[in-house]
């Protein structure tokens, strides 16, 4: 297991790698792991770690607490009247969930307890979003007098139309098993059963080929926007060059000898 590393031990965000898997962790809890400035530049680099690490194939974002993430820090969103202001979390928080929605490698967010508001932004944009059926969750940014803003582009991907409205609007608190209903989460699961359902979700992950699983995540979001033939032209040529890949070569021939492919970790679930 290789861990932080060289990186300084009183970071907000510490990371940690073994077995194909990064696992990336929010450690703030003192502030419920908000969205501070400090937290934020943490966070961008353990990100851009997990993603130029060859031996990385998936990504696991948690955090410490009962609290996967408050929001923005509010604390350092207040200004005095008149004096000239830019909201502190939209310095990087934009680039963040950039890197976590067009992450080549799969993100799974295990949240370890509640999300709010900015926090609710990370969990649209992983992939996977697996959370105790005792989380609770709520867009509260009308409550305040802001906006949902930055967030909705990855929300607004995940939530119909009429749920985003009856959430976003009125900032109504819903539970886990609600979020997983409109598609916010994945999986509501007992707290007791949080690990195991995460490790079964990377477990498979890992068994997929690393350029198939990139290429499968963008047509998951492309395809529904192509004209149907369209998406037959495009996907038909996609599918030639697959099977015909490298990767796609050693698939066949791993499955034919019933061995793991080459890409699959050493001890990674079969």
């Amino acid at each position: 297991m290789r861990t932080d590393g060289g990186w300084p031990v009183d970071r907000l965000v510490h990371g940690e790698a073994s077995g194909g898997v990064a696992t990336i962790t929010l450690d703030s809890p003192r502030n419920r792991n908000a969205l501070s400035v400090r937290l934020l530049g943490d966070l961008e680099e353990r990100l851009e770690w997990a993603l130029a690490d060859e031996s990385v194939r998936v990504i696991v974002l948690t955090g410490t607490g009962p609290v996967f993430c408050a929001g923005a820090d509010l604390k350092e969103q207040r200004v005095a009247p008149g004096a000239p202001h830019e909201a502190p979390v939209t310095a990087s928080f934009p680039e963040i969930m950039n890197l976590i929605w067009e992450s080549p490698k799969p993100v799974v967010c295990r949240l370890n307890g509640t999300a709010r508001a900015g926090g609710l932004g990370l969990v649209a944009a992983c992939d996977f979003a697996i959370a105790p059926d005792s989380a609770s969750f709520a867009f509260s940014e009308v409550r305040l007098g802001v906006v949902p803003a930055m967030i909705s582009v990855t929300v607004l991907r995940r939530l119909g139309q009429r749920t985003a409205a009856e959430y976003l609007l009125t900032g109504e608190t819903f539970d886990a098993a609600r979020a997983a209903e409109i598609g916010l989460i994945t999986r509501a699961v007992p707290e007791e059963e949080l690990d195991a359902t995460v490790a079964h979700y990377t477990g498979m992950l890992l068994r997929g080929g690393p350029e198939a699983l990139a290429l499968t995540k963008q047509l998951v979001r492309t395809v529904p926007t192509l004209s149907v033939e369209e998406g037959m032209r495009q996907m038909a040529e996609l599918s030639a060059r697959r099977f015909t890949s490298a990767e796609g070569q050693e698939g066949i021939a791993a499955f034919m000898e019933k061995r793991p492919a080459s890409w699959v970790p050493p001890g990674a679930a079969l």
